[in-house]
């Protein structure tokens, strides 16, 4: 029990700053190590996945209220862009979890793998001695709130915080590299909500649920990663504005490959 403690308080650790300083929820690291872990202590492998995601969901509710405060001190949340994000999200993110429930997934997440390098690769070269310029190019309310359904669906699906998607299609819109990782970390507090709440429902009394559950999320696991994602999500969010933006876009760029590179294997 203790060496199980001593995983999940690590993974809490690494989650906390990739959450902080690349505006990810963790769940690239969580859900395929939950897989790993209830695998080993003999949790039903028909439920597995759903375990996983449902639980780094919870994690992420967590740890993106710590990154969202580091990054609202700095000034660097753009409140009224997350909030238009942040509406359609909450609603995709409950469709994702219910998908994710129901369906195989495996076609959409190799899919969605390709994606993400490509993007990560896109953003690698862009990121080789130029900067952010010119004006920003965002849509209207609407599109942003159609972007951000799509966003909560796949980060609802895979239980990650959407920063692989939130912050490249930012960037994309030149809006500043540390306002959208800002704006990133504050999206992941409703994936986080309505893609736990979906699962919670969707997993309600299932038969194969291990004691500890309610529904497909895993108390144990959660509280002992946010027990050490909490405090180490705001040391990654100051990372994230001592780096220089270039910097911070290649490091991001490398993480998201490697996002994509575990979705399609």
């Amino acid at each position: 029990m203790i060496e199980l403690l001593l995983l999940f308080l690590a993974l809490g650790a690494i989650a906390g700053l990739l959450a902080g300083a690349l505006g990810l929820g963790g769940g690239v690291v969580i859900v395929p190590a939950l897989l790993a872990i209830y695998h080993l202590i003999g949790f039903p492998p028909a439920i597995n996945a759903q375990l996983a995601v449902a639980t780094s969901l919870a994690t992420i509710a967590v740890t993106s209220l710590s990154a969202i405060r580091a990054h609202h001190r700095h000034g660097a949340v753009r409140w009224p862009l997350a909030i238009n994000l942040s509406i359609g999200i909450i609603f995709g993110a409950f469709l994702g979890a219910f998908l994710a429930s129901h369906i195989a997934s495996a076609q959409l997440a190799r899919l969605f793998g390709i994606f993400a390098m490509i993007i990560a690769v896109q953003m690698a070269l862009s990121s080789q001695g130029q900067r952010v310029s010119g004006e920003e190019r965002l849509p209207g309310r609407g599109p942003l709130m159609l972007v951000g359904g799509i966003i909560g669906t796949l980060s609802g699906m895979f239980g990650i915080g959407g920063g692989s998607m939130t912050v490249p299609l930012l960037s994309a819109w030149r809006v500043r590299m540390q306002q959208a990782v800002a704006v990133s970390a504050v999206c992941g507090l409703p994936i986080a909500l309505g893609g736990g709440l979906g699962f919670v429902i969707a997993g309600w009394q299932h038969p194969e649920l291990p004691p500890g559950s309610v529904g497909f999320v895993y108390l144990p696991a959660a509280a002992g990663i946010v027990l050490t994602s909490f405090p180490l999500a705001r040391v990654g969010a100051r990372l994230a504005h001592a780096l220089p933006a270039t910097t911070l876009k290649r490091a991001f760029a490398v993480v998201l490959f490697l996002i994509g590179l575990k979705l399609v294997l």
